[in-house]
């Protein structure tokens, strides 16, 4: 996790950003350290990544990359405002004993490629090329499941996807293709489709334990599906960092070993 020392909203590249909404960065520091210390409390381990200045997406650590069996690829970023943030975190990656792999093609990291198993679902269709799936499958040999996305609302896979267990996903139907609609309800049978008021408040955008799924306090109706399913939710505010369109996900890289 990155906190968001240097947070603003100075450019607009997804819908949810508006640069004449004044940002309060106190208020998004507090409501992440609410967020880091829900993990920690939860018995999870946090690393802290030092933010850059000139960098003020930078808390949306989960673009960062893909680290998973030993393996780290970092981002290749689509729009030129947030390409330095690849450099910071692969500098992170390499301290921490990683020797970072590039793709050819843009990949958003973990916005994009989401661990479901022994697979990986990657979202394509505004940031992640679809060409750099095959490169993640190469590098990781891990299958790739691609995913097209629809909505520019849900510009990344973890706005309108969660990985819930090994085996279970919740996710909102309207953001994919057809095509990719049908892919999961064959892969994930018994997936949990989330309503339009939880999805438009980026109630996907949610991290879960496999038993513990923290996720944005306003999607309401999602933490009663997660309760119904037998997972155990816990709400977080991050109102202020959903301005730059991101949540609980997007502050998060998770380290698969």
């Amino acid at each position: 996790m990155t906190p968001p020392t240097y947070f603003a909203v100075e450019y607009a590249i997804n819908p949810w950003m508006d640069t004449s909404t004044p940002v309060d960065v106190d208020r998004a520091v507090a409501q992440w350290e609410t967020l880091r210390d829900t993990y920690r409390r939860l018995g999870h381990t946090v690393d802290i990544v030092e933010p850059v200045a000139g960098l003020p997406d930078m808390v949306y650590a989960a673009n960062a990359g893909l680290i998973i069996n030993g393996t780290a690829i970092v981002a290749r970023f689509k729009h030129a405002e947030r390409q330095g943030e690849s450099v910071a975190y692969a500098t992170w990656m390499d301290q921490r004993g990683h020797d970072p792999l590039v793709t050819r093609h843009v990949n958003e990291g973990q916005g994009d490629l989401l661990v479901a198993g022994s697979m990986i679902l990657a979202g394509t269709g505004f940031r992640t090329h679809s060409q750099a799936h095959a490169e993640v499958a190469g590098i990781t040999g891990l299958p790739v499941i691609s995913l097209e996305l629809v909505d520019p609302r849900f510009y990344h896979l973890d706005t309108a996807l969660t990985v819930l267990d090994d085996t279970t996903i919740a996710y909102y139907p309207p953001a994919f293709t057809a095509e990719s609609r049908g892919r999961l309800s064959t892969l994930f049978p018994d997936a949990i489709e989330v309503a339009s008021t939880d999805a438009y408040v980026l109630g996907l955008n949610a991290v879960s334990d496999g038993k513990h799924v923290v996720h944005p306090a306003q999607a309401t109706g999602f933490a009663k599906q997660l309760n119904h399913a037998g997972f155990h939710p816990i709400g977080v505010d991050l109102s202020e960092l959903l301005k730059g369109g991101g949540s609980v996900k997007c502050c998060t890289l998770e380290v698969f070993s």
